[in-house]
């Protein structure tokens, strides 16, 4: 088709080249691919942007929270397993509303208690013993209790 179109071009000379029309139509969709990757080009750095900014967030969050660990000794409340203890003159005392008046307590002292408490009870039940405050002789108590083995015990 090709060697046709050139014999007829050179009876007319005023028709136009095959190649130029490939050339500028290929042109065109040459710029028209260039421009769809440059916008993939840009979506995919937002997107690295994103994550980086995602990645660095989380990065200083747990930063955050390890700083946290390194400085202070937390000891959970056993009673509702989410808040912390305090040990504040004399008292026990955590957001969920548990207080209890122990004297001489630290929370060295308490955080010893419980552990040993736990370790006792593991050593011959598998199962998580529950923690609640009672009320014995008019004074508050925390208390360890197993409804598996059937056991208690009295804290402080």
């Amino acid at each position: 088709m090709e060697v046709e179109w050139k014999a007829l071009q050179s009876l007319d000379s005023q028709l136009p080249s095959l190649r130029k029309q490939d050339s500028s139509q290929m042109l065109e969709e040459l710029a028209v691919l260039d421009e769809i990757q440059q916008e993939l080009i840009l979506q995919e750095q937002l997107a690295i942007e994103e994550y980086e900014q995602s990645l660095k967030f989380e990065e200083e969050c747990l930063n955050a929270m390890l700083d946290g660990l390194d400085t202070e000794h937390h000891i959970i409340c056993p009673v509702c397993r989410r808040n912390n203890l305090s040990v504040i003159s004399n008292m026990v005392a955590c957001q969920c509303g548990l207080c209890i008046n122990s004297l001489g307590m630290t929370e060295e002292k308490l955080q010893l208690l419980l552990e040993e408490s736990l370790m006792e009870h593991s050593q011959h039940c598998q199962h998580c013993p529950e923690f609640t405050v009672t009320n014995m002789m008019e004074e508050a108590n925390l208390l360890m209790s197993c409804q598996a083995c059937d056991s208690w015990t009295v804290i402080f």
